[in-house]
Parts: C-alpha cells; sequence; structure tokens
C-alpha cells in the first residue's frame, strides 16, 4: 500500500508538544508579570479630595514628613494627618483658596477629610512603621521620591519578594536614622560596610519567616 502521508508528517506529535509546552511556558511567564504588583499595583495613583502637592510641601517648602506624619517612630501605622495639621498655616496662608475649601469645611464640621489610601497592604500582612524607621529603613526605599511627587503614585510593589530582598539583605538599604526623611540624601561610598557594621553591633535581625507578617 503507497504512503498516504509525507514522511514530514512525523514531525506533527514533536511539534504539537513544543507548541504545548511554548504555550505553558508563555501563559505562566504571562500570568507571573502581568497579573504581578509590578504591573497592576506600580503607578497606582487616585485622585484625592484635596489636591496636596508633596512636590511644593515636602521639596520646595522643605516640610519634614514627621511634621505631618507624625507617628512614624512611634507606632505600627502611620499617622495620616489631621485637618487641625493643614490648619496650622492655612488658617493665615490660602485662607480663600477654592482648592482648600474641603480642608476648611473639614476644620468647621469636625468631619474627616477622605483621603484614599495609596500604599496598601493586604489584611493578611502585618507592617510597623515603627519598627523600619528606627532602624534605618527611610521613608524614600518603600516610598520613592515623595518630595518630587504632585500627586503621590505608588512606585514600589510592595510584594513579600520585594520585602524579603530587604530582610536577606538589610545592609543594602540601611541608612543613619537622622537621614531616614531626607530625600537628598547620599550614601557614603563605604555604606555597606557601615551598615553591616551597624547590624553587628545592634543586632538587627530582620525577620524571613512567614510568622513575622503574618500571624
Amino acid at each position: 500500500m503507497p504512503q498516504i502521508f509525507p514522511r514530514s508528517t512525523n514531525l506533527l506529535p514533536t511539534l504539537s508538544l513544543m507548541a504545548v509546552a511554548g504555550g505553558g511556558i508563555f501563559a505562566i511567564l504571562f500570568v507571573w508579570y502581568f497579573f504581578s504588583p509590578e504591573y497592576t499595583d506600580v503607578g497606582y495613583a487616585p485622585e484625592q479630595p484635596v489636591a496636596f502637592s508633596h512636590r511644593l510641601h515636602a521639596g520646595e517648602l522643605g516640610v519634614n514628613c514627621q511634621y505631618c506624619h507624625t507617628q512614624v517612630e512611634n507606632a505600627a501605622h502611620s499617622n495620616v494627618p489631621a485637618t487641625q495639621t493643614c490648619m496650622n498655616c492655612h488658617n493665615q496662608i490660602r485662607t480663600e483658596s477654592l482648592k482648600l475649601l474641603p480642608v476648611r469645611e473639614s476644620w468647621a464640621t469636625g468631619a474627616s477629610i477622605p483621603w484614599v489610601k495609596v500604599h496598601q497592604l493586604p489584611d493578611y500582612a502585618h507592617f510597623a512603621h515603627n519598627v523600619h524607621i528606627t532602624n534605618g529603613v527611610s521613608c524614600q526605599t518603600c516610598h520613592g521620591r515623595i518630595d518630587q511627587m504632585e500627586v503621590v503614585e505608588l512606585v514600589e510593589p510592595l510584594s513579600m519578594g520585594w520585602c524579603i530582598e530587604c530582610h536577606r539583605q538589610p545592609e543594602l538599604y540601611l541608612r543613619p536614622n537622622e537621614e531616614v526623611t531626607n530625600m537628598e540624601y547620599v550614601q557614603p561610598a563605604d555604606f555597606v560596610e557601615r551598615n553591616i557594621e551597624r547590624i553587628r553591633i545592634e543586632n538587627i535581625q530582620p525577620p524571613t519567616n512567614c510568622s513575622a507578617c503574618h500571624y
């Protein structure tokens, strides 16, 4: 009986398996990137009820982070500033600005300004600001150059893998405590050696076990 199909058709099973494997690998890579916080979360910059400019306040005017976020050294959660903090200045500055009308209404009524949270972690993940700040982790490490942002946006994924990188090699990220809010701080050439020594002296041991952040 003569051969019906050419010999080249013998490659079809192999090519089919390669196509299935390649498709599977593509699907995994697609989900790994396009469903990751680096893609879905980074760049998130919601509109706020008040057009507060960090570029103006923290950048041009040089207002220290802790003037508004007063609890970062002492509490696990960073606080959003109370309306009183805004009115410390704006009861005398730009008192008729329409952009600040929600602030004045909040001050008059006692109702909170409904700020939209930008940096969010899942409920099952515990993060303590005070522990990080008092051990030399800069605001800039997690929040980026806030002093250059007109509208605050998420610049880091805040994923578990991203956190673990710092916990495994803290010497690459720490800086002197007095510089944690300094957005223009430049690490010295020997900062890694300094940090390694500091870690040894202060016994800084960032945990990498699951129960440290999930409990």
